[in-house]
């Protein structure tokens, strides 16, 4: 737990990406960013200027401020406020815009600084969990599909462009698209690969790949890719190679993130299925 009258600015895992978490009753001058800001209030209340003009944020409201835009920020009462933020670079979010073939994505601005929405509150704290040192031992198709997924559902909810729904048609059935994606998985699940990677071998958008793939599958490319590594990881210990080295050669971060997947898939640690199979 931070001690309160402290900001912390943290590592993130994504480029582009930076992450504060504070805790203060400290009241802030006038200023801007040349990132868009997204977050959420933990704790406490604060009135801030914007340009939409004074507004208040609570505990579990969205607060957000684009790049450029003059704000500041003073606690409701000598308790203070929590709050957490991700402050992203435009191109990330004009790259998503894009992506649903938005109308002058480069003209886009997030349209409230303060939102009470509980779904994207949600979205924000796996986001934010996945993206900053806490998720480090998520490797980057994991933290990509859940910071898209926030982005995605900010630029389509709460911007100034209309993105068309249908974003651009598929050039190749679906189901064949599907079927090299799948492939490309099958094939090395120990591979490191990304939504953008992934998504551009097919032809695709990462949004139309999510969508695509989880009609396909019934599951997310991580969540699918998950389960490809804990089979290979099984035909690796039933072979008789060593847990550790079963664990790097089928991706996973370490040995300990093996065991969470193994067990999740086959209710059994990876060591007592050892034992029953040598």
């Amino acid at each position: 737990m931070m001690k309160r009258g402290r900001v912390v600015m943290h590592r993130c895992a994504v480029g582009g990406v930076e992450a504060t978490v504070a805790d203060t009753a400290q009241s802030f001058a006038r200023h801007s960013h040349d990132r868009f800001g997204v977050g959420v209030v933990l704790r406490g209340a604060q009135r801030s200027a914007s340009g939409c003009g004074p507004v208040e944020a609570r505990a579990g409201d969205v607060i957000t401020v684009n790049p450029g835009e003059v704000h500041d920020g003073a606690p409701l009462d000598e308790r203070g406020r929590a709050w957490r933020m991700l402050y992203i670079e435009p191109a990330l979010m004009h790259d998503v815009a894009y992506e649903f073939d938005a109308p002058s994505p480069t003209r886009m601005e997030l349209e409230r600084p303060v939102l009470r929405d509980a779904r994207f509150a949600g979205l924000f704290t796996r986001a934010f969990a996945a993206v900053v040192e806490e998720g480090a031992s998520l490797d980057s198709l994991a933290r990509e599909e859940v910071l898209f997924g926030l982005l995605a559902d900010l630029v389509r909810r709460h911007t100034t462009v209309r993105v068309r729904q249908g974003a651009r048609a598929l050039t190749r059935g679906p189901a064949d698209v599907m079927t090299r994606v799948r492939a490309r998985i099958d094939d090395d699940p120990a591979a490191a690969v990304t939504l953008a990677c992934l998504a551009a071998e097919a032809g695709l958008t990462r949004f139309q790949l999510l969508r695509e793939f989880a009609r396909a599958t019934g599951l997310p490319p991580h969540a699918y890719q998950i389960q490809r590594r804990v089979a290979l990881a099984r035909r690796l210990i039933a072979d008789g190679t060593a847990l550790a080295d079963a664990a790097a050669g089928a991706g996973f971060a370490d040995q300990s993130h093996m065991t969470r997947a193994f067990v999740r898939f086959f209710g059994v640690t990876p060591s007592n299925y050892a034992t029953a199979v040598r």
